[in-house]
C-alpha cells in the first residue's frame, strides 16, 4: 500500500475543502455496523444495538463495541481526492509505550490502494494498576487520500479497528453514491480480541477481514476485545442481524476473565446457541474453540498484565490461576474445547447445520513455535494472515461447513 495523505501539500486545507463536495454520512454508506449514534460532532458507529448497550455495565465491552473493527465506508465515485473528518479516541496505558496510531485502509475495487492515519482526537488514559481511566479531549482530524484513478470505481475506507471513531464529514471532488446490494454472502462473526483485530497491522488485515476477502463474503465483525463472554444481549444481537453464515469463537475470554465454572459454562453455551437459532434456525453455524494459548491451555484464569516484566517494551500477560482448581470446575482452554466439542456433537444430531472447529487447526503448536504470541495472548500481524487464510480454507471454501448452503 502507498501512503498518500495529500497530493497538494502547499494548498491551504480550507481552500482544498472549498473545492470538494460534502456528502452526508448515512447508514447507506456504511457496512459492518448495527447502530449509529448521533453525537454532537458526528455519527458514532456501534457494533451492538442500543438495547444491548443499555443492558451492559462493563466499560471494557462498551469501549470494544464502539471500536469499529470491520466497519467501512463503501461507495461508488469518480473522485480522485477523498477527505474524511473524524474524531478519534485513542487508548494510552500508564507505564506502557504508546500504541501506534490506528490506520485507515483505502480499497479501490476491492484492492488495497492506500493507508493513512488521523491526528488530533481524544486520548483515553488507562491506569491498569490503579483501575482508573481519564479522557484527555482533542480536536477533529482529517484523513486525505488523493491521486486516485479518474474513473467510476467502488471505494471502501476501513476504519481503524483500535480507535473509537466518530464520523464528522465526507468530502470528495466528484459525487458519491451508495453501492447497491451486491448479493454477496453475508458472514456474521463473533469472538474475542483476536477476532476484534488485536495486533493486526490494519483494519482490512485482521484475520476475519482477510478471510472474508479471500472467500468473497461480506463481513460483519462482532469480535469484542475481552468481551466474548456469552452475554445474552450479544446472542440477541446475533439473532436479529441478517446473515447467511455465522461463526462463534468461544473460550479465551471465558478463561482469562475467570468468569464462570464448568457447571455454568455448558448451559450458557446452550442458551447462546438457542437464542441465535431463534432468528437463524437453519443458517450454517460454526462454533470455533480457542487458538493455542500456552499460558491458558491447562492453567485457569484470571489473566493479568505483567507490568514488571515487559520484553522490549512489549506488555506481557500471565495466567494467575492454579491448575489444581480444575478439579473444582475452573476452566482452561482444554476443558472448554472438550465441552464445546461435546455440545456441538450432541446438538448436531437435531441440527445438521451446526459445526465445530478446533481453534488449534487455525493456530497450533507448530505455529506458536514459528510465530509466537508477542504478549503471550495475542497473535501478531503475520499470524493474523495465517489464521485468516486457514479459516477461509477450512470454513469458507466450497467444501467447508460455512459454504455448503451459501445464499
Amino acid at each position: 500500500m502507498n501512503d498518500r495523505l495529500d497530493d497538494a501539500p502547499d494548498a491551504p486545507a480550507a481552500h482544498r475543502a472549498a473545492d470538494l463536495i460534502t456528502t452526508p454520512i448515512t447508514a447507506a454508506l456504511l457496512r459492518g455496523v448495527l447502530d449509529l449514534e448521533q453525537r454532537e460532532r458526528g455519527l458514532l458507529p456501534h457494533r451492538l444495538p442500543a438495547r444491548a448497550r443499555a443492558q451492559n455495565n462493563d466499560g471494557q465491552l462498551a469501549m470494544a463495541e464502539a471500536q469499529p473493527s470491520g466497519v467501512r465506508l463503501v461507495f461508488r465515485t469518480r473522485a480522485t481526492a477523498i477527505e474524511l473528518d473524524t474524531l478519534r479516541t485513542k487508548n494510552a496505558y500508564v507505564g506502557v509505550p504508546p500504541r501506534p496510531d490506528g490506520r485507515y485502509d483505502l480499497l479501490v475495487d476491492g484492492r488495497p490502494a492506500a493507508q493513512a492515519s488521523v491526528t488530533g482526537g481524544n486520548v483515553l488514559l488507562i491506569d491498569m494498576a490503579a483501575g482508573t481511566t481519564q479522557t484527555q479531549p482533542g480536536p477533529v482530524g482529517t484523513v486525505r487520500f488523493a491521486g486516485l484513478p479518474d474513473r467510476g470505481k467502488e471505494v471502501a475506507i476501513w476504519l481503524p479497528h483500535t480507535e473509537i471513531t466518530e464520523l464528522v464529514a465526507l468530502r470528495t471532488d466528484a459525487p458519491v453514491e451508495p453501492v447497491t446490494d451486491s448479493g454477496r454472502t453475508r458472514w456474521l462473526h463473533h469472538g474475542s480480541s483476536i477476532s476484534h483485530g488485536s495486533n493486526a497491522d490494519s483494519p482490512s488485515t485482521t484475520w476475519p477481514a482477510l478471510a472474508a476477502s479471500i472467500a468473497g463474503v461480506e463481513l460483519t465483525n462482532l469480535g469484542f476485545g475481552g468481551s466474548a463472554l456469552l452475554d445474552p444481549f450479544t446472542a440477541r444481537a446475533l439473532r436479529d442481524t441478517p446473515a447467511d453464515l455465522i461463526s462463534l469463537k468461544i473460550g479465551i475470554n471465558v478463561v482469562n476473565a475467570d468468569l464462570m465454572r464448568l457447571r455454568a459454562f455448558g448451559p450458557a453455551v446452550h442458551g447462546f446457541l438457542d437464542t441465535i437459532r431463534e432468528g437463524h434456525p437453519t443458517t450454517p453455524l460454526l462454533v470455533v474453540s480457542a487458538l493455542l494459548c500456552p499460558i491458558h491451555e491447562d492453567t485457569p484464569g484470571p489473566c493479568a498484565p505483567d507490568l514488571e516484566n515487559m520484553e522490549d517494551g512489549q506488555l506481557q500477560f500471565r495466567a494467575l490461576g492454579d491448575p489444581a482448581e480444575v478439579r473444582a470446575g475452573k476452566l482452561t482452554l482444554n476443558v472448554i474445547r472438550e465441552e464445546l466439542a461435546r455440545i456441538v456433537r450432541e446438538r448436531a444430531a437435531d441440527d445438521p447445520n451446526l459445526h465445530y472447529l478446533d481453534g488449534r487447526e487455525l493456530y497450533g503448536e507448530a505455529d506458536f513455535a514459528e510465530l509466537p504470541l508477542p504478549d503471550q495472548l495475542h497473535p501478531d500481524a503475520a499470524a493474523h494472515r495465517r489464521i485468516g487464510e486457514r479459516f477461509a480454507a477450512l470454513a469458507l471454501a466450497p467444501e467447508g461447513p460455512l459454504a455448503a448452503r451459501r445464499a
